[in-house]
């Protein structure tokens, strides 16, 4: 069922409490990645620019949930929304606890912005606390999701707040419109071929994923460490690649669920490999199936990234979530760069492309390819829970279109 959206909702004279999503990554007080505040600025425009006052909460990191932490507090996301949008934004206190909060929302003019100090300072965020809930709604008369890369978490701000808001609206902002149509739409109404590209370290955080896909994809594309569980599986020498033991019977049911469906399941067939996991130490070599004892795989081999990118153009639907290898390390980049650009050719030649956010996202910047997208996701957690097809209740709590 579509949600209402803050376009259809009046917010003249309204205190708007919007969730964003502004865990954005620091070094000190400097922001290196500004795009999930870039991400909500339309939704944050379109409230204050029809006469709403825009109250926003947040988490950053992961602070111990008890009080405030200087290291982890949002005024240097504050300052940079308020660079972006032309205006003060102000912080009333370290703690949404804080009576002083209240007063200075109440205290709010049309078109002002307020952002509230870190929601995870206070353990009860998580918890989903019905007190803090309540506390929390009580600064709303209407209250917004625009936070898609927690949407998946049961918090409080997510859940708590929209189900203590009574009959008061509860809508989703541009961005989760956006993201879950993307998703939702790949997923359920793909063009085809419909091919999911799936990397990272760990098969554990990936099989949920596969399993759903199965019935859906035409071809899903293993990549990246967590690729060895499943050679592992398979029988296949592995060397001292990361292998998830407690995972290789997981990897065997999945790929004779595979053999039973209509799903392409394809893993690398060639690795380059070295014997030290470091950039720029141990001997480096490329095996051909077989991984020699004392070497681990990194990338993914030239004979794969150049099937994979071959299926990838000749796909119309294309989800990536995970990159092939440690492209961060000049060695291991190329498996994951190949596949970037694939993705980016693809689109060009008009399908359909979604990355879901994380590692995947951020080698799309690296590879300068995340301008030739169809969307780039801000929330890899939650990208995944969709590709496992699981719902958000964080969603389903706002009110139908």
């Amino acid at each position: 069922m579509p949600k209402k959206s803050i376009e259809q909702t009046e917010v003249a004279g309204q205190r708007v409490l919007i969730r964003v999503d502004f865990n954005v990554p620091l070094d000190g007080d400097r922001i290196t990645d500004d795009r999930r505040i870039v991400s909500a600025i339309p939704t944050i425009k379109s409230v204050i620019d029809r006469g709403g006052k825009a109250v926003l909460m947040s988490h950053l990191g992961r602070p111990e949930g008890k009080g405030y932490e200087s290291s982890q507090s949002m005024a240097p996301v504050a300052k940079r929304l308020g660079e972006l949008l032309g205006k003060d934004v102000t912080i009333p206190a370290q703690t949404c606890k804080d009576p002083a909060v209240k007063a200075a929302v109440d205290a709010m003019n049309d078109g002002d912005v307020i952002l509230l100090e870190n929601l995870r300072f206070h353990g009860c965020e998580k918890r989903n606390d019905a007190e803090f809930a309540a506390q929390l709604a009580d600064l709303a008369d209407v209250y917004v999701n625009d936070a898609f890369g927690t949407c998946h978490r049961e918090h409080c701000s997510m859940v708590g707040v929209p189900s203590a808001m009574g009959s008061k609206p509860k809508v989703a902002g541009f961005l989760v419109e956006k993201e879950i149509a993307y998703l939702s739409d790949a997923l359920n109404n793909p063009v085809r071929p419909f091919c999911v590209i799936l990397g990272g370290a760990k098969v554990s955080d990936k099989l949920p994923a596969i399993e759903n896909l199965l019935p859906k994809a035409d071809h899903i594309l293993v990549g990246g460490a967590m690729a060895y569980t499943f050679l592992k599986a398979l029988g296949h020498d592995v060397g001292t690649s990361r292998v998830e033991e407690d995972m290789v019977d997981e990897a065997k049911r999945i790929i004779e669920l595979a053999a039973e469906s209509k799903t392409d399941l394809h893993f690398p067939e060639d690795h380059i490999c070295s014997t030290i996991f470091a950039e720029k130490a141990g001997d480096i070599e490329v095996f051909d199936d077989q991984i020699k004892d004392g070497y681990m795989g990194l990338d993914i081999g030239p004979k794969t990234a150049a099937r994979y990118t071959q299926i990838i153009k000749s796909s119309k639907t294309i989800v990536w979530n995970g990159p092939m290898g440690v492209f961060e390390w000049m060695p291991f980049k190329m498996g994951t760069k190949l596949v970037a650009e694939g993705v980016a050719d693809a689109t060009a030649a008009g399908s359909t492309s979604i990355v879901g956010g994380g590692d995947s996202a951020a080698a799309a910047e690296q590879f300068d390819v995340a301008d030739k997208l169809s969307h780039v996701s801000t929330g890899g957690g939650a990208s995944l829970a969709m590709l496992e097809g699981k719902a958000f209740k964080a969603v389903d709590l706002l009110d139908d279109a």
